[in-house]
């Protein structure tokens, strides 16, 4: 039997709501967007109601999606105030920490078809036979599993397999309890109304690098300003004002709100798109209470600098030693951070960044810092698809191509050839 598609746990960043699962309080007034949001004082009573939530996954291996998601129903039953989308937001976030049995999904059609087919001749078909109609259910279920060899109750199982509501719930991981799944809910909502963004602002006044890489891990199109020592504005394009595919843009960019919420000393402003013309503004800060379901960000920002930095190692290469975004760039308020900086027994220090290849806008950002920053001496690994959009930069910066994979002898050679021209 084949392997089911859901039978694998789902990366904790891929938990998020759908746009038709949005709950928000819309302020026409001062043109403000509050996402919903649970809390303690005033929704005490939520904390029972998530944990009996839990339990009817936890008792329920084997129900249906959709009897899981009827239960759930139930428990809201004397529960006022409670928008529909709120209930549906719930039950998706539990299906998505669900492990469902789909593996029957792609042979239901050709057993509906063989059901049917064999059913067909003897319609129609009724509870009790009579002088009219002679052909049961009950006879004809017991006809056709005898001809398929397997019991009637398997076949039903695996006749509608392709529909999800019908798919049995095989494994619940879970949350660890239900404030885990109301914080869950409370940023899901978050990000849910960050999908139609038009830009972000960033104050950050903490854990700079922390968010900076989040950043560029959700692979978002940003600048920085320097307002004072420490403490940095960060603007990042939305998916509705810069590019086509915005559904994708726009599901990095809620992505990465789960690690900023992780963060301490930051504030935000985001422009959200209602609808048509209308804006609304979007505020949050480390100090709302938000509580993030996510382990911190990985050390790279992609697995060819990650793969880079394993086959380069601690030890220095010919005089070079290797750090990992050691060091912040200023050029007046603006402000860059390489990847890496090489650092040669003699002082000479040359930075290092990794351009990977990605969208236009994407690409034409960074060549604008890189010419801000044209009198330091930097060195580009550019992606070979990406490498004719670099070609005016060679003039203030070294180039190296690559494609699958960048190796250390082209970089080595690179760097002495700063050696030589200093």
């Amino acid at each position: 039997m084949e392997p089911s598609i859901s039978e694998s746990r789902r990366d904790q960043t891929d938990l998020m709501l759908t746009k038709d699962l949005s709950v928000a309080n819309l302020d026409f007034q001062r043109f403000r967007i509050e996402p919903d949001r649970l809390t303690q004082g005033k929704h005490a009573h939520y904390l029972a109601i998530v944990e009996a939530m839990l339990n009817v996954y936890r008792n329920g291996i084997g129900l249906r999606r959709r009897d899981l998601h009827r239960r759930v129903q139930n428990l809201f039953t004397d529960i006022p105030d409670c928008p529909p989308r709120r209930i549906e937001a719930f039950c998706k976030l539990l299906d998505d920490q669900s492990v469902y049995d789909d593996s029957w999904r792609k042979k239901a059609p050709a057993l509906r078809k063989e059901v049917f087919g064999k059913a067909a001749p003897h319609h129609p078909l009724v509870q009790t036979a009579d002088s009219l109609f002679e052909s049961t259910v009950s006879h004809i279920q017991q006809r056709i599993s005898s001809e398929l060899g397997k019991p009637w109750h398997e076949i039903e199982d695996q006749l509608y397999a392709d529909v999800i509501e019908f798919h049995r719930l095989k494994e619940f991981p879970g949350y660890p309890d239900g404030r885990a799944l109301l914080s869950r809910y409370n940023v899901a909502q978050v990000q849910v109304a960050l999908f139609s963004a038009l830009s972000l602002q960033l104050r950050v006044s903490g854990n700079f690098k922390q968010i900076l890489r989040a950043i560029r891990l959700a692979r978002l199109m940003h600048t920085i300003n320097r307002v004072r020592d420490s403490i940095f504005d960060i603007r990042i394009d939305g998916p509705a004002s810069v590019l086509r595919e915005t559904r994708r843009y726009g599901v990095q960019m809620a992505r990465f709100l789960p690690a900023l919420v992780a963060s301490t000393g930051w504030s935000l402003e985001a422009q959200i798109a209602v609808s048509g013309r209308l804006r609304m503004t979007l505020e949050l800060r480390d100090t709302d209470g938000l509580r993030s379901h996510v382990a911190p960000e990985t050390e790279f920002d992609s697995s060819i600098e990650q793969e880079f930095s394993n086959k380069w190692g601690t030890e220095p290469r010919e005089g070079w030693t290797l750090f990992r975004e050691s060091e912040f760039l200023f050029a007046g308020q603006k402000t860059f951070v390489p990847d890496f900086v090489f650092l040669h027994q003699t002082g000479v220090r040359i930075y290092f960044e990794i351009v990977g290849f990605w969208t236009p806008e994407y690409l034409d950002a960074r060549k604008k810092t890189l010419f801000t920053f044209a009198d330091y001496p930097i060195m580009l690994a550019v992606h070979h698809l990406a490498e004719s959009q670099f070609s005016d930069v060679c003039k203030s910066h070294r180039v190296i191509s690559y494609k699958t994979t960048l190796t250390v002898k082209p970089v080595i050679e690179a760097l002495n050839s700063f050696l030589n021209a200093s």
